[in-house]
């Protein structure tokens, strides 16, 4: 997970995730039912279909159309900065924000381009409003819905904890690179690349129409009744794909499965870490070094720090089994995975998704570039957050 990959072969996270899996299966340390047993499914369904919703919503132009907006608004550089994240911070709040940040990232890079802006501080307030956002509700991230399900979060309840937050990150993001960006907002001559075509500005009001009420009917449920959530989810976003406009087999490839296959991956390797004994020997040694993960606070810092090494979905998956009873572990799990993504640019997807498109176009954004905005956005937010958690709704 820290690699990203095994050395000298051209894996990703997700296939050593499986791989873990199989491996431990052929070994017998699992046989398939107790592998089986392992899974969640309610978390893998509230993911499948949330993906298909936005996929939905992708595929009716709703994403091109919005970013396309925000950028052709004549106003200040930092107006328009400021409208992007507000944006972004929205929909990935409710919409898987890999899907936002995929969606919306060639639109605002060609509309900036063509208007002579600096499109670098646009590119970074997707990514780093896209992770501040997504902690705002259960269904914001894909590790906010495994916390959720495991630990029977409530919609609202969770909002109690994480809206704040996650308000003040976005307007703590857009002040960092305000700041950071100041007198920098043109594209210097020599350092502009030909702008891409505009994407199909194509617009399906009633497809678009059809997605929305889905995810409101979603939000619905989720807030108002007992309903399993993976499988309204699940049967939400499979009717996404009976649909007489759309081709289904585009939308089910624009499926993030890789991320789905690491989530099976892992279920199985930390089914068979704590069947072998090994989170209670854990647990044993880190309370010997004075480091007591049943502690809220504690959970809290480990969370964040080892979201930027491992991954913000293993490391949930690795810690969630030692939340214990305290109420405030799981809102500040989701808290501290979602806003420590933010510090460097391998801490989510999102940041990758930005980085890559951005180094397509002959744009580099580097490690040190990103976390020169990413660390006072990290640090700043995360304690927001958690004094928010501590202070202000636990007491």
């Amino acid at each position: 997970m820290i690699l990203g990959g095994l050395p000298g072969l051209k894996m990703d996270r997700a296939s050593v995730a499986l791989g873990g899996a199989v491996v431990l299966l052929a070994l017998g340390e699992l046989d398939q039912a107790a592998a089986i047993a392992t899974i969640d499914f309610g978390t893998l369904g509230m993911l499948f279909g949330l993906m298909l919703v936005s996929v939905q919503l992708q595929t009716a132009g709703l994403y091109a159309a919005l970013s396309g907006l925000v950028a052709r608004i004549q106003a200040s550089q930092v107006m328009l900065l400021g409208l992007l994240i507000a944006l972004v911070g929205v929909l990935s709040a409710f919409l898987t924000n890999d899907v936002v940040a995929v969606a919306m990232t060639p639109v605002v890079l060609a509309i900036a381009l063509r208007r002579g802006m600096n499109p670098v501080p646009f590119l970074l307030a997707i990514a780093l409003a896209a992770n501040a956002g997504s902690v705002a509700t259960i269904i914001g991230s894909p590790q906010n819905m495994l916390i959720a399900q495991r630990l029977d979060l409530s919609f609202s309840g969770y909002l109690v904890y994480a809206l704040v937050p996650a308000l003040l990150s976005l307007l703590v993001v857009w002040a960092v690179l305000a700041l950071i960006y100041r007198g920098r907002w043109a594209l210097q001559p020599g350092d502009a690349p030909q702008p891409d075509a505009l994407p199909d500005p194509s617009f399906d009001r009633w497809e678009t129409i059809k997605g929305l009420l889905v995810l409101l009917f979603f939000l619905y449920s989720f807030v108002f009744t007992e309903w399993d959530r993976g499988m309204v989810a699940t049967v939400g976003g499979v009717l996404m794909l009976f649909n007489a406009r759309f081709m289904a087999r585009p939308m089910l490839e624009r499926v993030d499965w890789d991320l789905l296959i690491l989530f099976v991956g892992l279920f199985i390797v930390n089914g068979a870490f704590a069947k072998a004994g090994l989170a209670t020997d854990l647990v044993t040694w880190l309370r010997t070094m004075g480091i007591d993960l049943q502690d809220s606070g504690v959970l809290f810092a480990v969370t964040a720090v080892l979201s930027d090494i491992t991954s913000n979905v293993p490391t949930v998956m690795l810690l969630l089994p030692f939340a214990g009873q305290d109420p405030l572990a799981g809102p500040l799990m989701a808290l501290a995975s979602g806003l420590a993504s933010n510090l460097i640019i391998i801490g989510s997807l999102a940041n990758i998704i930005v980085v890559d498109a951005a180094a397509a176009k002959g744009l580099k954004i580097s490690f040190w570039s990103f976390a020169k905005v990413g660390l006072p956005v990290s640090a700043v937010t995360l304690a927001i957050a958690y004094l928010w958690v501590r202070l202000v709704v636990a007491y």
